[in-house]
């Protein structure tokens, strides 16, 4: 079942244009699916590759892949993306409680549902400066990597985040630090480019409620 697109526009691109739009959706969905690619743009340019497409003007928007991504992994994987899904879920409410103190919002895939095999759990927190959390994670010995996380923002505006990385049964947990003043201006989404959405410990727990 070929992923229908939400473009506006897309009834006024020629068939044989948007036939080339439909197959490079369906093959990014199918590669991040399939082979952990987790970036967009990297998607679309592997799927041009692969269905021998060099017009960049072809190429679907994220919103487009991201539903095609949902459709795929339903069709395909429904009972493993339940299971994943919840799974997740709950690691991502376990590291929620364990950092309370920084008021973690829990963001992304496993917020959304649209998880794949290499998903991994992204968070908000917030706290003054990078060291606060450094010092939090080592006083519970827990090895993780420091570096920056790049984030788009309104106006056009991008800011290098820091960013820290830890395993919890698994699985990769993301930390993505903001100030007390920034923390209240949610990055724009890669998917939809509107602010992204959010959910704190007491959504992530009904959530799993359901």
């Amino acid at each position: 079942m070929p992923p229908r697109s939400n473009s506006r526009h897309s009834r006024s691109r020629p068939r044989g244009e948007e036939q080339k739009r439909l197959r490079i959706t369906a093959e990014a969905a199918r590669i991040m699916a399939e082979e952990g690619v987790d970036d967009y743009q990297t998607a679309k340019r592997k799927a041009a590759t692969r269905l021998n497409i060099t017009d960049q003007q072809h190429l679907p928007s994220n919103e487009e892949i991201e539903a095609a991504l949902a459709q795929h992994l339903q069709l395909f994987h429904g009972p493993e993306l339940a299971r994943n899904t919840r799974r997740l879920r709950e690691i991502a409410l376990q590291a929620m409680r364990f950092l309370e103190a920084f008021e973690p919002r829990l963001v992304g895939s496993v917020l959304s549902g649209t998880v794949t095999p290499n998903a991994e759990v992204q968070l908000h927190v917030s706290a003054d400066t990078p060291e606060n959390i450094a010092l939090f994670l080592g006083e519970h010995h827990i090895p993780f990597e420091q570096g920056k996380r790049r984030l788009r923002f309104g106006d056009e505006r991008y800011e290098n985040v820091s960013a820290f990385r830890f395993s919890a049964d698994g699985t990769t947990i993301e930390l993505c630090l903001f100030n007390s003043r920034a923390v209240r201006e949610p990055p724009l989404s890669p998917v939809d480019g509107r602010p992204m959405r959010r959910a704190n410990l007491r959504e992530v727990e009904l959530l799993l409620q359901r």
